[in-house]
């Protein structure tokens, strides 16, 4: 296998989300922070969070404080249950969105979001890379729920920078920036005693194998899919033959690896048709198809909808 399988939080990005449009989108919401850096967001469920019913990559760390309710979010195709008493955690580059809510838990849902750009924690000198990378991989346990001392800790956590935000004092982004490296650390070490109480398992009979096969399927399909949709690319890269690479993604997952490789091209379709100010024949260039038609015609197979009616769609509710 070669150099290629870098990790996923460098694969290049055509359309994201950042800090400044992320509080925006959440207006009616309670929210504080300091510019385009750090932000705290009370979340409900209401029509706001239409910003998270479709497929978004936010240029940004996102810790997910899941207060009460249950929802399932779907991050790099990979479905996870969120429930009350959860940490979540996203890292930039991610495309992520609220997969499903059930209708008996909108009235109950409320989570607060912490966000913070990359720039502003290299700032602080907090390699959150090298900190969630210490045997912990949030490309598999992106939840850890919280024990009780624990979440009493998360919420002096909060309502200590809340103070501060809403302070006038002198030295601000300095005081939430050391508080946020302590957060994130704080975080780890969760992390680290937990390992994981996201619901999300593989397929029946997964060896180790197959689970690695699949993790450096997944860190090539997210970086190549704008370019390339054919198995063969990716089994080449990974030095084995087509048959075994299908074999190994369909063990591991109980999907086929062109499903997965068309989910990652439907999705960054999605993003770009409802994030960014691309046009269709834009679109169609970045993601290299041939023609409209083409396009049209994979997106509509796998959507039940053509581009353009994606695009002016209701831009509302809970499934995606």
């Amino acid at each position: 296998m070669n150099s290629k399988t870098e990790d996923m939080i460098d694969t290049p990005v055509f359309h994201t989300i950042d800090i400044a449009r992320f509080r925006r989108a959440f207006a009616s919401a309670d929210s504080i922070g300091i510019g385009n850096d750090f932000c705290i967001v009370d979340m409900k469920y209401d029509k706001c969070l239409e910003v998270l019913t479709h497929p978004c990559r936010l240029n940004a760390y996102l810790a997910f404080f899941c207060i009460s309710g249950r929802l399932r979010l779907n991050v790099n195709m990979t479905e996870f249950e969120v429930r009350e008493n959860t940490l979540f955690i996203n890292i930039p580059g991610d495309i992520m969105h609220v997969a499903y809510i059930e209708e008996g838990q909108k009235d109950r849902l409320r989570f607060v979001v912490v966000a913070a750009s990359k720039a502003y924690l290299s700032g602080v000198h907090v390699d959150i890379d090298r900190l969630f990378s210490e045997g912990m991989r949030l490309i598999d346990n992106p939840c850890s729920e919280l024990m009780p001392q624990e979440k009493e800790t998360a919420a002096s956590y909060l309502e200590l920078a809340h103070r501060l935000l809403t302070s006038a004092m002198p030295y601000k982004r300095e005081c939430i920036g050391q508080l946020l490296s302590s957060v994130f650390y704080f975080a780890a070490g969760i992390y680290s005693r937990n390992r994981g109480s996201a619901h999300h398992c593989p397929a029946a009979g997964t060896t180790a194998r197959c689970r690695t096969a699949f993790d450096s399927f997944l860190k090539l399909v997210a970086r190549h899919h704008t370019v390339h949709r054919d198995i063969s690319f990716y089994a080449g890269e990974m030095c084995m033959s087509t048959k075994y690479l299908s074999k190994l993604v369909k063990k591991a997952t109980g999907r086929t690896a062109a499903d997965w490789i068309d989910s990652y091209v439907i999705t960054e379709a999605k993003n770009m048709l409802r994030y960014s100010d691309m046009s269709i024949k834009e679109i169609i260039e970045a993601l290299h198809f041939s023609d409209q038609s083409s396009f049209t015609k994979f997106f509509r197979k796998r959507t039940g909808q053509t581009p353009r009616q994606y695009r002016i769609g209701p831009r509302s509710g809970t499934s995606a």
